[in-house]
Formats: structure tokens, sequence, C-alpha cells
């Protein structure tokens, strides 16, 4: 996957993101998931963004590890959606599914980028 593909896809999952938040209920805990979740999940587009800007392996490290913090609190606040009752699991399958295929991307894009960084040093 090219950095273009996978800003596509973070840029995807945060139009989705706002898409869920507005479906949520009109209830104290719905309005709470939706503003922690429309952080989290709009986030980690820009922060990617960013890291792809980076000024050097480290920079990319620490921007590239921010925006994997990110998708996996955006992951847990979706869980909790579906825990909640809040939406159905039917409704919330393919952006459970989404959230975990960018952890697992933006997470193996850090640990190679670390591994890089120590056979330089």
């Amino acid at each position: 996957m090219t950095p273009e593909e996978l800003s596509e896809r973070l840029l995807d999952f945060a139009a989705r993101v706002g898409k869920v938040t507005d479906a949520l209920p009109d209830t104290r805990l719905g309005r709470h998931i939706a503003g922690q979740l429309i952080r989290s999940g709009t986030s980690p587009a820009p922060n990617y963004e960013e890291a792809c800007a980076a000024e050097s392996r480290k920079d990319f490290v620490h921007k590239t590890s921010i925006c994997l913090k990110e998708l996996r609190e955006s992951r847990s606040w979706l869980r909790l959606i579906i825990k909640a009752e809040l939406l159905t699991k039917i409704q919330m399958t393919d952006m459970l599914d989404e959230s975990t295929q960018l952890c697992n991307i933006i997470g193996q894009s850090v640990t190679t980028a670390k591994n890089k960084s120590n056979k330089q040093t």
C-alpha cells in the first residue's frame, strides 16, 4: 500500500466516524462517546500526513505512534458502542474491522521504522 492509499483510507475512516457519531442517540452516553470518537477518529489522517513529512525517522516514529494511539482509542469507542447497544453490531462490523486493519498497518509501520532506526545506530 502506498502512502497515498493509506492516507485515503484514513480520510475515509474519518468521514465514516463522522457518520457514526451523527447516528448515535442523543443520550448522555451517546453524546459522550460521540465527542470522544470524533476527536480520536478524525485525528489519524492529519497525523499520518504530518508523519509523511517528518524531518527524521525519529519524528516519523513519533507521529505514526500518535496516529496508532488515536486509532486504538477509536477502536475502543467503537467496541463500546456495540457493547452499550447504541448501534447494532451489524451496523458497526465493517467500521470495527477497518479500525483493526488500520491499527495493524500503522503498527507495522511503527515497528519497521523503529527497527530501521535501531540498525542505523
